[in-house]
């Protein structure tokens, strides 16, 4: 079969990647793809933007695909997965309601409230004078999110309150984030070691996928503005035997029965990003697809064919599914360009991508395109995911971190920590 997949991000260059691999699939289309996804073997890009559902619903017609899957939120949050159905179309992910648990902060935090799943202390807010006045109930700092979708960027953190009105200003007058920032979810600041925690799920059963762990902030040492991740790497140490059974029992569990009693039952890539604080996990934020960049070290990991589970899942038979995972770390470090996450130049040659890396490296593509003249070169904030496994996380992160040291463009920078914690344990 011929197997589709929306988006252009090193997400997407993964899931193509790995979904090339199964002995089921002849080709993989991806729309719109990217500079890497247009050189790997067995994928073929084609020029439709993620957002054009109708688009796409063409393509997967014409070229009679037999599986689509969803990378980024925004097409999921407008309801590309209700167009496939509709049409008779396999398609992976959630529909438009049950994607409101990431397209929505508030829908997502009045729905834990509503079911029992432990979380931070909330409010909502539309007035900048109300907002100070939840905020002066709690204890700095304070996380401020903009309610709608901001492209894993619409997080920020509080120490006072001239900070708190000035991002508060800045959000409500759509000045910061547009639309998505017109309603602010205020909560208490959670301590503690966070987790991705992804599950493949059927709308009533879940198939928990390999542990990992995301570093949002852009500096060494988890210090500068957040980002959309700086890097990731699977196993998640933290995330032992006894804390994955808590969060399966309390957080993923009760997020599918509560999806169900709501009348919107999820189907997907359902990802928890946790925090593990001193009384248990604590949901920060739900996502409704695979994580960026966690997709790239987790699918590096896993040895299984992966189409073959997202097909067996939509027709109903997520229990015969055994998952199998390579037992080293796999660690990815982000290359992004000069600026992000603020302003970054665009189109700049990238040099080093021509020797191809050993077997325990991969090169992910995320903001790089090719230009008039068949150069591969910059095309957005985060541009490459530099992928490697190893026997420990400390193994790992050497050899990509050597690998980074190869690549360049002009202004390009990547932390030189990540999986920092679990080294130190």
């Amino acid at each position: 079969m011929k197997v589709l997949v929306v988006g252009g991000g090193g997400r997407e260059h993964a899931l193509a990647w790995k979904a090339a691999q199964s002995k089921q699939v002849t080709e993989v289309l991806v729309a719109p793809g990217n500079a890497g996804t247009a050189a790997e073997p067995g994928l073929r890009n084609v020029a439709i933007d993620a957002g054009d559902v109708e688009g796409l619903l063409t393509l997967a017609r014409d070229e009679q695909v037999g599986l689509t899957i969803i990378g980024p939120e925004a097409p999921l949050a407008a309801g590309i997965v209700d167009r496939f159905r509709a049409a008779g179309l396999k398609c992976f992910g959630p529909d438009a309601a049950a994607a409101r648990l990431e397209s929505s902060k508030a829908f997502a935090k009045d729905f834990m409230a509503r079911h029992g799943i432990p979380t931070a202390a909330y409010a909502v807010v539309t007035e900048v004078e109300a907002g100070l006045e939840q905020i002066q109930a709690m204890q700095f700092p304070v996380v401020l999110k903009a309610d709608g979708l901001a492209a894993g960027k619409g997080v920020v953190i509080v120490d006072n309150l001239d900070q708190a009105r000035a991002t508060l200003e800045d959000m409500l007058s759509g000045q910061a984030f547009g639309e998505a920032g017109h309603q602010v979810v205020i909560e208490e600041f959670l301590v503690g070691e966070e987790a991705s925690f992804i599950v493949i799920a059927d709308g009533n059963k879940m198939l928990p996928l390999a542990s990992s762990q995301d570093h949002k902030r852009r500096d060494n040492g988890d210090l500068g503005p957040n980002t959309g991740g700086m890097g990731a790497y699977s196993p998640a140490p933290c995330v032992d035997d006894s804390v994955h059974a808590r969060i399966v029992d309390e957080v993923i569990t009760p997020t599918l029965e509560g999806m169900v009693a709501d009348g919107c039952p999820f189907t997907g890539f359902l990802y928890a990003g946790v925090m593990l604080t001193a009384q248990g996990p604590r949901v920060l934020e739900f996502n409704v697809r695979f994580g960026d960049p966690e997709t790239q070290p987790v699918l590096m990991r896993l040895q299984s064919d992966l189409v073959e589970a997202l097909v067996q899942t939509l027709d109903g038979q997520i229990d015969a599914i055994d998952l199998a995972w390579d037992p080293r770390v796999a660690l990815g470090v982000v290359v992004a360009a000069g600026g992000y996450p603020e302003n970054y130049a665009k189109g700049l040659p990238i040099s080093g991508l021509e020797v191809a890396p050993p077997a325990d490296i991969k090169v992910f593509h995320a903001g790089t395109t090719l230009d008039d003249r068949g150069r591969t070169v910059t095309s957005g904030g985060r541009v490459l995911c530099v992928t490697a496994l190893g026997e420990n996380v400390a193994a790992a992160q050497g050899l990509a971190l050597q690998w980074c040291t190869r690549i360049g463009f002009e202004g390009a920078f990547h932390r030189t920590d990540i999986g920092h914690r679990a080294i130190n344990r």
